[in-house]
């Protein structure tokens, strides 16, 4: 008897099959498939707070001023008692409290006044920042 001769090809007949039945349930189920969509806000269009907030300003050196709505001048103060002192000068549980950082502050010292604030139990916070194109 003579021997058999090895095949050293690959039978793909099998893959395509596969292949096509892969297709047809991609192309079915395709349309039943939802998008989610996210509104991320942008700077040019933010919102402007109801009232008069007030201002946390943060120093390149670390040191706080709370400056109160419609004054240019504000106060020392330290993340000690940062605190209750927004709590008292908020006239509603409501108003906004808005953080102004120098643009060489160490992100930390913001991170913290923040931490601070949310500690004190401020609902509104928000970050101060320049609108481009004005």
């Amino acid at each position: 008897m003579r021997p058999r001769r090895l095949k050293n090809e690959i039978n793909v007949v099998p893959y395509i099959d596969v292949m096509l039945v892969l297709l047809v349930i991609f192309m079915v189920t395709a349309p039943m498939m939802t998008t989610g969509t996210i509104d991320v806000p942008s700077v040019g269009k933010a919102a402007q707070t109801p009232g008069e907030p007030l201002r946390v300003d943060v120093a390149t050196d670390g040191k706080l001023t709370l400056v109160l709505p419609g004054r240019t001048e504000g106060r020392r103060v330290n993340l000690g008692n940062l605190g209750e002192a927004v709590v008292t000068a908020q006239k509603t549980p409501e108003q906004a409290v808005l953080v102004a950082g120098d643009k060489k502050v160490n992100y930390q010292a913001v991170m913290d006044v923040m931490a601070a604030l949310q500690k004190a139990q401020v609902k509104r916070i928000g970050l101060l920042v320049e609108q481009s194109g004005r």
